[in-house]
């Protein structure tokens, strides 16, 4: 695949994924060490990059990060844990609840997710 055409897989990626400004960032950026992560894969796997496109555009990084390697150990888990609901407790994090569904209801919380209707956290109450 040549350079261009690879940069625009990950453009058109980026775009899809409604993170349009990281997209221009990729396209025109005269900026360097600039980090584009991608969290899940909701469309699908992704297509093959050229790994020389990201040094030709300024020492870009992609990262596909997954929770289970800064989890590794119980305390890591837990110490993560901590820091999430201390920063939600001190106003530096904002959860988006989308939804809640009594846990009688798990069956239509999941139709709603596999039908891509959410935008933010699902809660399953007792």
């Amino acid at each position: 695949m040549a350079l261009e055409s690879s940069l625009e897989v990950v453009v058109q990626l980026l775009q899809l994924l409604c993170i349009g400004h990281f997209a221009d960032m990729l396209r025109d950026s005269a900026q360097s060490c600039q980090t584009v992560v991608l969290f899940g894969q909701a469309r699908g796997p992704l297509p093959p990059l050229d790994a020389q496109v990201l040094s030709q555009r300024g020492s870009l990084y992609l990262t596909r990060p997954t929770l289970f390697h800064y989890t590794a150990t119980r305390e890591e888990l837990l110490q993560r844990a901590n820091d999430l609901f201390t920063w939600m407790s001190e106003g530096w994090l904002h959860v988006r609840v989308d939804r809640e569904y009594a846990l009688r209801d798990a069956a239509a919380a999941h139709r709603a997710l596999e039908g891509r209707e959410t935008t933010g956290k699902v809660l399953l109450l007792p």
